[in-house]
């Protein structure tokens, strides 16, 4: 039986490399077997400030409460998103805010130093550009923006994550050297 997998389009423009990298890891997932779904973050309408903290409910859009469903549905989840300044970009940042709540994806405990995380069982990959050398990224900045995602929001909550694939530098990058990515990301969907 085929994993139900959910890919979160990270980039807002859907004509980006982000958006290729995505649409082969779903169409090779299909065609072993996998259900997917594709979560554009470019395309929902949302609020990406979280405009309280978590001192007041700050209630979902619809495209947020359908978000959820998806995580809820899915048992693997691919995160596709270009390093911006370090870090993951402000529009899948403020996602996070806005979806992975208290009571969602987490859930503090009295008396107790760390919540209880509400997303496990799921398990998930990464795939992520940059317009640095993905050596430089890893060596000299330290890979904050995959420390960021990995360990602080999808551990935090219970998600495993599985694998990361970095692609860089995508700026200047021939389409013989696209192609080899797109066929790492369509490798990666196979397993």
């Amino acid at each position: 039986m085929g994993k139900r997998i959910l890919i979160i389009l990270g980039h807002p423009c859907a004509e980006s490399f982000c958006a290729a990298l995505a649409d082969r890891y779903t169409e090779a997932a299909q065609l072993v077997g996998h259900e997917s779904r594709v979560l554009l973050l470019g395309d929902l309408t949302f609020d990406p400030v979280l405009r309280h903290g978590y001192k007041q409910v700050q209630a979902l859009e619809p495209d947020l409460l359908t978000a959820q469903a998806d995580l809820l549905w899915a048992n693997h989840l691919v995160f596709v998103y270009p390093i911006w300044w370090g870090g993951i970009p402000a529009l899948m940042k403020g996602f996070i805010d806005r979806v992975f709540l208290p009571g969602f994806a987490f859930r503090y405990q009295p008396g107790k130093a760390f919540p209880k995380p509400l997303l496990k069982g799921r398990t998930a990959d990464l795939l992520v550009t940059l317009d640095t050398p993905a050596w430089y990224y890893r060596w000299i900045y330290r890979m904050p923006g995959l420390h960021q995602l990995r360990k602080t929001t999808l551990q935090f909550c219970g998600i495993r994550p599985l694998r990361t694939l970095t692609f860089g530098p995508v700026l200047g990058a021939n389409a013989q050297r696209r192609e080899a990515w797109l066929k790492q990301a369509e490798t990666l969907a196979r397993r």
